[in-house]
C-alpha cells in the first residue's frame, strides 16, 4: 500500500453560487466519500479555503487505483475532477505520537 496525494478541483456542474451540502447530487457523493473513509481508503480530506478545490491523503495499492476508485464517485466529472494524483513520502506522522 502506498499514500497519494490527490487534488480535485471544481467541474462544469459545480455552482459557486450554491452551499456545498446543497449541490446536485450531494448526498449521494457524501454517502461515498463516507465509505471511502469507512473502507480506510481516504485517510484526511476536504475543501481548500477556496472550496474549488479538494485535497484527499488515500492509501491505495497504487495510482491507478486511486484514479479507479475515484472514478465511482458520483460527482466525478461532474462537480469534482482529478486534477493530479502524487504518491507521498511519509516522513513525519503526528497519528502515531504518545
Amino acid at each position: 500500500m502506498i499514500f497519494c496525494v490527490v487534488l480535485r478541483r471544481s467541474g462544469p456542474e459545480w455552482d459557486p453560487a450554491v452551499p456545498l451540502e446543497q449541490q446536485s447530487g450531494w448526498d449521494e457523493h457524501a454517502a461515498f466519500m463516507d465509505d471511502l473513509v469507512t473502507a480506510g481508503f481516504v485517510v484526511l480530506g476536504g475543501p481548500l479555503e477556496d472550496e474549488r478545490r479538494v485535497v484527499l491523503a488515500v492509501e491505495a495499492a497504487s495510482e491507478h487505483d486511486v484514479r479507479t476508485t475515484l472514478d465511482r464517485d458520483p460527482w466525478s466529472e461532474t462537480h469534482l475532477v482529478v486534477e493530479s494524483v502524487d504518491a507521498w513520502t511519509i516522513r513525519l506522522d503526528g497519528r502515531t505520537a504518545p
